[in-house]
């Protein structure tokens, strides 16, 4: 069987093992991702970091998700019991079903048994569209748990996060637009084969590529675009009211969202569980077996260590350049560049050239106009506020307001108070 024909015929016992699996390795990742981002801001910072619990402080998250399960859970008096007790549930299961269509690896022999499957859970003919819909789902749990705390500060956050993420969707969708055009597929484990074959799509779709990487760190609501949660405005954003088990889950969301995004840019545009490098040409057992898992999360933890670098290093934007930047500037860019895409595939198929030759082009086409999207936009981004008046070049001084009457007594009184201390 080939392609989309090995889904569907797996035993229900090989189901369910990958369904666990899936949710093991998540649950792991987030734990770990959480000490490996404590660890690597302290070393940015010149700090230790965790470093008791366990070797290394490997258990320092652990201890902590424990000291969350059993703090006290508070609801508050105004808030809506039922949606806020909810509102957690749906940002979390719907960032643990987006990875059903993510690839792992190719077929593998489970151990112990003669039975073969791939490392995938599921794959359908519109995988990529069903991630972007299933995480969608999640933005809903963060509106209504900022909606039903009954606090000013949380209603705020959950309005900046729908309209961060519905914003920064669009242009993570536009930029999947030309992957789809060059695979011919929106699945995934077939996005993963045609790079296989060429180059990867990081490469020949550098613009589409940066879009989607500025895109999904706005998507996950992470520094320096953490605007929903931003303490110095907000205190908290939405998950300010919230406490114990439904805070921890909601952080839960937030770090399996980030290695969601990091999985699917892996697959799209850094073949996916392919061996780096054009390493599966020299060894040709590079791809093949379990050996393509390891491929797969060091490319995953590649962005990790993106997202870790960018808040250790950033400062946060101010909420309408972010929104600024968003829709008048990834936007834009990521539906111009589908359009030169199209239009420089169809005129080179139309030339007779080779598959190579047309993605060599492309991808020389793709680098050139990300390097002038760069320079230019780099140039022009800063703030939207009109230029303050300069009040010393127009009047030859700068003025003075009047002191109060008040003030002016006080003020002339006070230094013969002083000579009169002083004769003394």
């Amino acid at each position: 069987m080939n392609g989309l024909d090995v889904f569907g015929s797996d035993a229900l016992w090989v189901v369910l093992l990958k369904a666990v699996a899936i949710f093991v390795v998540l649950v792991l990742l987030t734990l770990f991702n959480i000490w490996f981002e404590r660890r690597v801001v302290a070393r940015m910072q010149h700090r230790v970091g965790p470093n008791k619990n366990g070797p290394f402080g490997l258990l320092q998250s652990l201890a902590d998700g424990v000291k969350l399960a059993l703090k006290e859970d508070i609801i508050p008096t105004a808030a809506d019991k039922v949606v806020f007790v909810l509102a957690p549930v749906i940002c979390v299961v719907p960032a643990f079903v987006t990875f059903a269509v993510i690839p792992f690896g190719p077929e593998v022999t489970i151990p112990f048994t003669d039975t073969t499957t791939p490392l995938q859970l599921t794959d359908m003919p519109v995988a990529v569209l069903f991630v972007m819909a299933i995480a969608s789902i999640g933005i809903y749990g963060i509106v209504l748990g900022g909606w039903s705390s009954g606090s000013t500060y949380s209603l705020l956050g959950g309005l900046r996060s729908s309209a961060q993420m519905i914003s920064y969707e669009v242009a993570m969708g536009l930029a999947l637009v030309s992957v789809f055009l060059y695979a011919g597929s929106a699945s995934t484990s077939e996005i993963v084969a045609a790079q296989d074959a060429d180059a990867w799509y990081a490469f020949v779709m550098a613009p589409a590529f940066v879009v989607y990487v500025i895109a999904m760190v706005g998507e996950t609501n992470r520094a320096p675009f953490d605007l929903p949660e931003a303490e110095g405005e907000l205190v908290g954003g939405f998950h300010t009211e919230y406490s114990s088990l439904k805070f921890a889950l909601f952080f839960l969301a937030e770090y399996i969202n980030m290695v969601t995004v990091s999985a699917l840019a892996t697959t799209l545009f850094l073949g996916g569980w392919l061996a780096p490098f054009g390493l599966g040409h020299v060894w040709e057992g590079a791809n093949e077996g379990w050996w393509p898992l390891l491929w797969f999360f060091g490319k995953v933890f590649a962005f990790m260590f993106l997202f870790v670098w960018l808040r250790g290093t950033l400062p946060r934007l101010r909420y309408d350049q972010f929104m600024d930047f968003g829709w008048k500037r990834l936007i834009p860019v990521a539906l111009g560049w589908v359009v030169i895409a199209a239009v420089a595939r169809l005129a080179l198929a139309d030339a007779d050239l080779s598959d190579g030759q047309v993605t060599a082009a492309v991808g020389v086409l793709s680098v050139v106009l990300t390097a002038v999207a760069v320079v230019a936009f780099t140039r022009g981004f800063g703030s939207t506020a009109p230029p303050l008046r300069d009040a010393a070049a127009e009047t030859g001084a700068y003025p003075v307001p009047p002191m109060p009457a008040g003030g002016a007594v006080r003020g002339a009184a006070a230094p013969l108070v002083f000579a009169e201390e002083e004769t003394r």
